[in-house]
């Protein structure tokens, strides 16, 4: 508390009890009280007092000098010579009088503080508690999975701590006023919904690093059965395009795909649509982007459709419906390629001015960017309050932008329709996820520990312990199957230790690999690798799946010889030939397609 405005006080004032509690203010009792309150501290003798009295007031005499002032702490009330005497003089009386008087008044004023410090904590915390659940109803939630989820988590790291994996979706929905306007084709509101964007944000266990991989919208994958809560109904596996993944079962057939193409699994998604992106980017402040060469992405003759994107060449901060603008820039970039590259470029900036602006610990603009996020998103059911929403946030905020790196899924031409659709590029793409599922930084940093602190899983079992079962898959891209092959490699097995080696029966398969039951976890991987290591297979063939038992498939691309044939590191590296975007990168520019330029 500040000085008081008695005299002679100063700040070593009595002590009164609750004197030091949330609240208290001794200004609303007027000098009378604080005098009072002073004199019971210190046993101050009023004017006229003696020791005498004030003694014997306070052993209790017959007189009611010794009786405490209502609220009080037992000061005697009965100031002058023999205070506490029976036949105190009516002066006296009156005195104690007043003195009982002030007692009542103060009590009555510390009640009445009391009750309004009561009340305005108890509506301060009701407000709170309010809001809180106003952003929590906010949020709409689905189930994470569609029933097709089948990748099994990662095994926590010597710390006991496990990677974090978000899918991200953006969905091309036109259900409401809203999206139609802002993504026309007003014709197709009622129709299924494409998941246009698909991103998987990888963070690292120890939360050091992150990776963000995209996949084309028109990649051609295989997808697992779903079930469609919405509409009650069941979705048998497929060969599709994997933005018609939305249809078929919500955001949950989205991610068990991915499991299904990864083999990474995946603990949450979210997902926003067009209005949803221009009031999340108003809410951040926007990005900033640079584009290369003015740029128009209108409709033309070859091209029906486009983003209505206009900026001249150089730097820009967009925001709101521009922000939603470059986000859905396809033509004037390239392709859906350029399109994803760009993406990651905004995201960068996101990122970066968030942690410019030190927003992460801004209580107003954290409030206002929940307000909108939570209205904004849909997320898995187990994402699905703010205090979790925040807490991943925290997460993230801590990542250095230059540990950040975002690419694009290596692929190929679909052999189906080159023109217009991609399939992943599977030495590639496989390395890529290799790198994900084990948790390795796409940068290819150790955070300057060494290698031998790298957490390490169970040893393999002895190699002629392990039953393996061998598939000759070499019939693959219109040629016959190596007769013999799988027996070939069987003899090759036997020959490093593996004697419980057999053959099984044909399936054809691109790329050879080793199979291990999903449910031997850390253990049947390890045996997975010994047999990998053992025949020269890359760490990337080694992949959990629903086998009973060990199994090496001998895929068309290992159609002779006792071990897997050499092959050039590039042709295998996922970061070669990819449009990677690292966080720290400000100069990063678009490309713009020539006929988009004005």
């Amino acid at each position: 508390m500040g000085k008081n405005s008695v005299r002679g006080e100063g700040t070593a004032r009595g002590r009164v009890e609750h004197a030091g509690e949330l609240g208290w203010d001794e200004s609303l009792y007027g000098n009378d009280a604080a005098d009072g309150a002073s004199g019971a501290s210190k046993g101050a003798k009023p004017a006229g007092a003696t020791e005498t009295g004030g003694s014997r007031g306070s052993k209790g005499s017959s007189g009611s000098g010794g009786s405490a002032a209502p609220g009080g702490s037992g000061t005697p009330s009965g100031p002058g010579d023999g205070g506490g005497s029976a036949d105190s003089a009516s002066g006296s009386g009156h005195r104690r009088g007043g003195s009982r008087r002030r007692g009542k008044r103060k009590h009555r004023v510390l009640r009445w503080t009391a009750i309004t410090l009561a009340v305005l904590i108890l509506g301060t915390a009701t407000a709170g508690y309010l809001y809180y659940q106003h952003l929590n109803n906010n949020i709409r939630k689905g189930d994470r999975s569609a029933g097709g989820s089948d990748a099994k988590k990662a095994a926590p790291n010597a710390q006991g701590q496990t990677p974090l994996n978000i899918l991200l979706i953006g969905s091309d929905s036109r259900k409401s006023d809203e999206n139609v306007a802002l993504g026309g084709a007003k014709d197709d509101r009622a129709g299924d919904p494409h998941a246009d964007v698909q991103m998987l944000l990888h963070v690292s266990a120890d939360r050091k690093n992150a990776s963000v991989v995209s996949i084309p919208r028109d990649t051609r994958v295989n997808m697992p059965p779903c079930k469609d809560p919405e509409k009650k109904k069941d979705y048998p596996a497929t060969n599709a395009i994997i933005n018609e993944a939305l249809g078929r079962g919500g955001a949950g057939c989205v991610l068990d795909t991915w499991e299904k193409l990864t083999g990474i699994y995946i603990d949450h998604w979210m997902m926003v649509d067009f209005a949803g992106v221009v009031a999340i980017s108003d809410a951040v402040g926007g990005a900033d982007v640079c584009v290369k060469q003015n740029i128009d992405d209108h409709s033309t003759k070859q091209q029906k459709g486009g983003s209505h994107l206009h900026l001249t060449a150089g730097n820009h901060t967009v925001k709101g419906e521009q922000a939603l603008q470059w986000l859905r820039t396809r033509h004037a970039f390239g392709s859906d390629i350029g399109r994803s590259q760009a993406q990651h470029m905004y995201m960068n900036s996101v990122i970066r001015n968030l942690k410019d602006q030190d927003a992460f610990s801004d209580t107003g603009r954290l409030m206002d960017i929940a307000e909108t996020a939570t209205k904004s998103l849909q997320v898995s059911s187990e994402l699905g309050t703010v205090k979790k929403l925040f807490d991943l946030g925290m997460e993230l905020k801590n990542i250095p932008m230059d540990r950040i790196n975002m690419l694009t899924m290596p692929r190929l031409p679909d052999p189906k329709d080159p023109n217009a659709h991609v399939v992943p590029d599977t030495a590639k793409a496989d390395a890529l996820w290799a790198m994900l599922r084990d948790d390795k930084p796409l940068d290819g940093k150790n955070d300057g520990k060494p290698a031998s602190e790298a957490p390490k899983g169970p040893a393999a079992g002895a190699a002629g312990s392990l039953a393996v079962s061998v598939v000759n898959g070499t019939g693959t891209n219109g040629r016959v199957a190596v007769k013999g092959r799988a027996s070939e490699v069987v003899s090759a097995l036997k020959a490093k230790g593996f004697t419980q080696a057999a053959t099984g029966s044909s399936d054809p398969t691109a790329t050879s690999e080793v199979d291990y039951p999903k449910a031997a976890g850390a253990q049947g991987k390890a045996n997975a690798q010994s047999v990998a290591a053992a025949l020269g297979l890359p760490a990337g063939a080694v992949k959990p799946t629903d086998v009973k038992t060990l199994t090496l498939v001998v895929g068309g691309d290992w159609r002779t010889g006792a071990s897997y044939p050499k092959q050039d590191p590039k042709a295998t590296d996922p970061l070669k030939d990819t449009e990677a975007v690292n966080g720290a990168d400000k100069g990063a520019c678009m490309e713009v397609y020539a006929p988009y330029r004005f």
